[in-house]
């Protein structure tokens, strides 16, 4: 345990990118992993990886350019993030195409492009398509002993990315299974996946051969300091026995977010919360190492937000993340029963979460509402829904409804009015739903998800938080080096992932901008440390 240079903590994209780029360049690399099981929430993941002026892209003959990446971003940032966050999203998108050829190069995943635009692709430099990639499936015996150990999705990851897109796999299981049983029966055979099942074998493998040494079941539990307080070792538990881990280059913290700790969660995620859909072990380890010695911490409030059906998962409740919000004949409601925003919003989860200044919730509880033909429009939705008994409320009228969910009557009630007065105009003025590039392609053309509600009986059902993952840990600058409150460097320490204060925070710029920035700053930790002399 005294011969290693790096020291990752967490198993998951940003960790692995990180250990594989240090191996790579020669650095002895152990990755500590505190579950039974490999992979992180990536493991589970749709494995959308949001990546401008690609490789991929280029070689398809897609124009784009890291120049055009800058001015998106600072285009649909939040208000006022520039200020602190512009020169880490010029280093990311510096980074971020190197990382992916890195990984191409070095793997065995085979990325393919995904056809889905940015979500704000009309904002100046956006893009309708060429950003966004996932790999093709690959076979969990590639990874040998460690094949058993990869963290199981919830998500069906016999399909690829661009199946479950192509086939629109959520409304219609049925013919998308038949349509390509040749192939998910192969799949099968091999023991093969798709999404994040392959992302993390194609990472794990790519590590196995660059020499990394995996310690599965060991909980860092301390961050070791030398007389200049440079992070040197770590202390873990594997099995109740302590033990030290030298890391002279580095340590980095890419152990995920803290959801599945209740009082933090709560602390920083008050009001009505529905369901987590990453691994229970996502209990902020790495943000208490880092507070623990003086670390500045950051972005807390941030999330990847977004509607999880429930589900059972390793023998528990659990959240599936799916688009079940937008479908006809339903609306969303905030607790005073008026809706808020487009349902097809990419970004719904954040416009959910939004604070008062005090940090109170300002829609919470939010339902979805809609008629019984809502139930209609999807298989998977009732077979998801029956996993959370009494979720889904019915009534005949909709002040019956109104009072099972605690709403307003009134207010309900005037709403799905002017709700049905847009369906027979064919458009909605208050959020224009369907209208821009992102919610036309999702949408399939405003005229498909502008129906009325107006046969009974109706049913509602909450659609508070559900968290995917916590965005908020240590404080980094550009180059990934963790940061105390004074703004100076804890030599010898790293953050990426959501260990780190996310610099995209709850607002996602792609549907892979989790996955995506995730691996690139694992990346540049690694690329810092590589540089570092000594």
């Amino acid at each position: 345990m005294k011969n290693f240079d790096v020291v990752v903590l967490g198993s998951g994209s940003a960790g692995c990118a990180a250990a594989l780029r240090a191996a790579k360049g020669g650095l002895k690399v152990i990755v500590v992993e505190k579950s039974t099981q490999l992979g992180g929430t990536s493991a589970m993941s749709g494995s959308g990886v949001w990546v401008p002026a690609n490789h991929i892209a280029a070689s398809a003959g897609i124009s784009d350019s890291r120049e055009d990446a800058i001015r998106y971003l600072r285009a649909v940032a939040p208000d006022g993030w520039a200020a602190t966050e512009d020169g880490r999203w010029r280093a990311f998108v510096a980074a971020a195409p190197d990382m992916l050829r890195f990984l191409s190069d070095n793997t065995p995943l085979d990325f393919r492009l995904i056809n889905e635009p940015d979500p704000y692709s009309e904002a100046p430099g956006g893009r309708r398509f060429g950003r966004m990639v996932s790999p093709m499936p690959l076979s969990r015996r590639r990874l040998g002993r460690y094949g058993p150990r990869l963290r199981r999705s919830t998500l069906p990851h016999l399909f690829t990315y661009q199946e479950v897109v192509d086939l629109d796999l959520y409304h219609h299981p049925i013919r998308a299974g038949l349509k390509l049983w040749p192939k998910l029966l192969a799949r099968w055979l091999a023991n093969a996946g798709g999404q994040g099942t392959a992302l993390m074998i194609g990472l794990i493998r790519g590590c196995l051969d660059a020499g990394v040494t995996f310690a599965v079941e060991a909980r860092a539990m301390r961050l070791i300091q030398d007389e200049s307080d440079r992070v040197v070792a770590v202390e873990v538990d594997e099995a109740g026995r302590r033990r030290t881990i030298d890391a002279p280059r580095g340590v980095v913290i890419a152990s995920g977010g803290f959801e599945w700790d209740e009082a933090m969660r709560h602390r920083h995620f008050p009001g009505p919360f529905d369901r987590i859909g990453s691994p229970r072990s996502n209990e902020g380890d790495g943000q208490k190492l880092a507070a623990s010695i003086g670390a500045a911490l950051d972005r807390l409030d941030q999330a990847n937000i977004y509607p999880c059906l429930p589900t059972r998962y390793e023998g528990k409740l659990h959240g599936l993340p799916m688009t079940f919000q937008a479908e006809p004949h339903s609306i969303v409601v905030n607790r005073h029963g008026r809706r808020f925003v487009s349902e097809n919003d990419f970004n719904i989860g954040e416009a959910i979460d939004a604070r008062e200044a005090d940090g109170s919730p300002v829609h919470l509880p939010c339902f979805l509402v809609g008629d019984h033909r809502f139930l209609r429009t999807s298989l998977p939705f009732r077979w998801y829904a029956a996993r959370d008994p009494g979720w889904v409320k019915k009534a005949e009228t909709i002040e019956g409804l109104a009072a099972q969910l605690g709403l307003p009557t009134a207010a309900l009630t005037a709403t799905i009015e002017r709700w049905n007065s847009f369906c027979r105009d064919g458009r909605d003025p208050d959020f224009r739903r369907g209208e821009n590039g992102w919610e036309t392609y999702k949408a399939h053309g405003t005229a498909a998800h502008l129906k009325p509600i107006d046969a009974p009986p109706f049913i509602g059902m909450s659609l508070n938080r559900s968290i995917l993952g916590t965005k908020g840990g240590a404080r980094t600058n550009e180059h990934a080096q963790v940061l105390r409150p004074d703004g100076s460097v804890v030599a010898g320490l790293y953050a990426a992932g959501l260990a780190m204060a996310n610099p995209f925070g709850t607002r996602a710029v792609g549907a892979g901008t989790t996955i995506g920035p995730n691996m690139t700053w694992g990346y540049i930790a690694a690329e810092t440390i590589l540089r570092q002399n000594l």
